[in-house]
């Protein structure tokens, strides 16, 4: 009967220390964990997509916690979600052109807010604006990314449109990035067939931020990698005079497909040898039966 008792005893110990296991895990992978802060100061951040953030989630810099997330909310008529952060006033030096971004603790972790300083002379004081976020990634975007799409900085600010024709945009789809030196500013909104110069139209938006590309760029479409995703590349021009909104791109580089790559190297690959069997033939010293009529009378 003790013994019984003894492992019955020993049993129930067990299951309380599991659940005293879980609870601190669980404690440590929320936000419970980062409920407590010193003096602190506040910020605001808009987000198109917060995910699953939740209040009192992290803010960290670097990998740090600075902060964290007091309050989040949407107002009537816009489709942004407001972010409040309150950070710790020891870190009080973080420069006003900092990006803000939503990531994920682990694989299943919770997310929360990290932020990446900028250059700017000035720092965020008490009801500033972080004016620059990156929200938090869907799955698909993130096969997207791995493939080479890459994502740029949401457009919070709003965009501007711009066109280009292409002979051909081989894979390129909608959402595709739009790139200039290699940086994404914005993205492809519509690809279609045009029934009457019968080549294709492309239309891009852009972060109007950047609205000093010249009017007469260049727009190339690319490949990441080797099997990677299609993106347009923008190379900027020399024109006085910036794109606006409804702007076309006269310049413009198709999407070279791999069919096309293949032939062309094993053309390349091919020309000498057969300019070289040529030669040969259009030598009479070099053929006896040249002139099948020699010696004949």
């Amino acid at each position: 009967m003790s013994q019984r008792k003894s492992y019955a005893v020993g049993t129930g110990m067990f299951i309380v220390l599991g659940f005293a296991a879980l609870a601190y895990l669980a404690t440590q992978t929320s936000s419970i964990a980062n409920s407590h802060q010193g003096s602190s100061y506040t910020v605001d951040a808009q987000f198109a997509n917060i995910g699953a953030l939740k209040e009192r989630a992290p803010v960290k810099v670097a990998g740090v916690r600075v902060g964290q997330v007091q309050s989040i909310s949407l107002e009537p008529g816009k489709d942004v979600a407001d972010v409040s952060l309150s950070i710790e006033k020891k870190y009080g030096q973080i420069p006003t052109d900092s990006v803000a971004t939503i990531y994920t603790s682990g694989l299943l972790g919770d997310q929360y807010v990290g932020i990446q300083f900028g250059n700017a002379k000035n720092y965020l004081a008490d009801g500033g604006h972080v004016g620059l976020t990156k929200s938090t990634q869907p799955l698909e975007e993130m096969l997207g990314k791995f493939l080479g799409a890459g994502a740029a900085a949401d457009a919070i600010g709003g965009t501007y449109n711009v066109k280009a024709s292409f002979t051909n945009v081989g894979a390129l789809a909608v959402g595709a990035p739009v790139k200039m030196a290699g940086v994404a500013i914005g993205s492809v909104i519509e690809v279609k067939a045009d029934p009457v110069k019968l080549d294709a139209t492309v239309t891009m938006s852009i972060d109007k931020k950047y609205n000093q590309i010249p009017d007469d760029s260049a727009a190339a479409v690319f490949t990441s990698g080797l099997i990677g995703s299609q993106y347009v590349a923008i190379q900027p021009g020399g024109s006085p005079n910036s794109l606006k909104d409804g702007d076309q791109l006269v310049l413009t580089q198709s999407a070279m497909q791999l069919e096309d790559l293949i032939g062309k190297f094993l053309v390349n690959g091919s020309s000498g040898g057969s300019s070289a069997n040529n030669g040969g033939n259009n030598n009479p010293a070099g053929n006896g039966s040249s002139n099948p009529n020699a010696g004949k009378h």
